[in-house]
Parts: structure tokens; C-alpha cells; sequence
């Protein structure tokens, strides 16, 4: 028989390792699971990227079909196609953020520069492009809501205790969400009849 002290030390070092085996066990799920999130993040801007290369490739036709018949809104094509440059460079998602804002500011300038164009207005080639435009909007506003989703619940992980703790050791970094930047924007329209 063992004398007490070796039975209270055994019983000691079985919760020791029991702990430990614990602990690591936590450290591994809350980092796969960090991992997990990082790419529904990364799967969710894909996403958003591929609506927004649609609408990428879009533009120059519609800028083409516009030309035709608007040929003094040069200064407004030029801007429409110096936004597309603009987000087809962009290095990081904020950068990309602000250029995709940018973006569809000049494109609200175009689609209301064709409202002086009735002729424009009832080409059937234009018709289709402004509703696959439409279509492409729609799937990118979608996609953007999608992805700040996935952006929330990561930040949400990375930031909240304990798991910041896990998140900071292995370098799992905040997000950036797309946000409206143009104050104008969130303003509600009012209506006046």
C-alpha cells in the first residue's frame, strides 16, 4: 500500500495533466474555430469580388453605349472609367472600400446624365445594360451584407476575452467591414408632395 503522501501527490499530477490536457484542448478549439471564421471572411469578399468584377466588366460597355449618343459628357465617362481603375488597383479591403464608393458614386452620376438622353433611354442595348447594372448591384449589396456578417462574428471572436487572448498570440487581426463613407448617403430622403 502507498503511504498517503504518494497517493495525494499521483492524485495531484493526474489533475495537473488533466488540466493541462484541458487547456490545450480549449487553445486548439478556439483556434480552429478562429481559423474557420478567417475563412468565411475571406470566402464572403470572394463572393463580393466576383459581383463586383461583373459590374467591373460591365462598365466599358456601358460607357461605350452611352458615348454614343452623349458624346459631350466626356468629363463623366473619363470619371466612370478612372473609378473602375481605381478599384481594380486596390491593395486593401478599406482602400477597396473607399473605391467602391467611389465607384458607384460616378455611376449614379452617369445612369442621371442619361436621363438627358430620351433616344439613350429607349436603346434596348442600354436597357439591358442598366438592368444587368441593376441585377449587379443588387448581388454586390447583397454580397457586402454577407461579408460584413462574416466580418462581425471574426472581429466579435477576436476581440472578446478569452479568445483575444488565443486570437493575439497567433495573430488573427481585426477586419475592416465596407462601410458607406459618403455622410450624403445615409441621409433619408425626404418626400414632399
Amino acid at each position: 500500500m502507498l503511504p498517503t503522501w504518494a497517493i495525494i501527490l499521483i492524485v495531484f499530477a493526474v489533475l495537473i495533466v488533466l488540466i493541462a490536457a484541458i487547456l490545450v484542448s480549449w487553445v486548439i478549439s478556439v483556434y480552429n474555430s478562429l481559423v474557420k471564421l478567417r475563412n468565411n471572411v475571406r470566402e464572403a469578399f470572394s463572393t463580393m469580388d466576383v459581383s463586383m468584377k461583373k459590374r467591373y466588366d460591365l462598365i466599358p460597355n456601358l460607357v461605350e453605349t452611352v458615348k454614343g449618343y452623349a458624346k459631350h459628357e466626356s468629363e463623366t465617362l473619363e470619371n466612370v472609367m478612372k473609378a473602375r481603375a481605381s478599384c481594380l488597383s486596390s491593395t486593401s479591403t478599406a482602400e477597396r472600400a473607399e473605391n467602391e464608393n467611389g465607384l458607384s458614386k460616378t455611376l449614379s452620376r452617369l445612369l442621371a446624365v442619361t436621363e438627358n438622353y430620351p433616344q439613350l433611354k429607349a436603346n434596348q442595348n442600354f436597357i439591358n445594360l442598366q438592368s444587368e447594372l441593376s441585377s449587379i448591384e443588387d448581388e454586390i449589396s447583397e454580397a457586402r451584407k454577407y461579408y460584413n456578417g462574416c466580418v462581425e462574428i471574426f472581429n466579435n471572436k477576436v476581440e472578446c476575452f478569452p479568445t483575444n487572448l488565443i486570437a493575439k498570440k497567433f495573430n488573427f487581426e481585426f477586419c475592416q467591414s465596407f462601410q458607406i463613407e459618403n455622410k450624403e448617403e445615409r441621409k433619408v430622403p425626404q418626400v414632399k408632395f
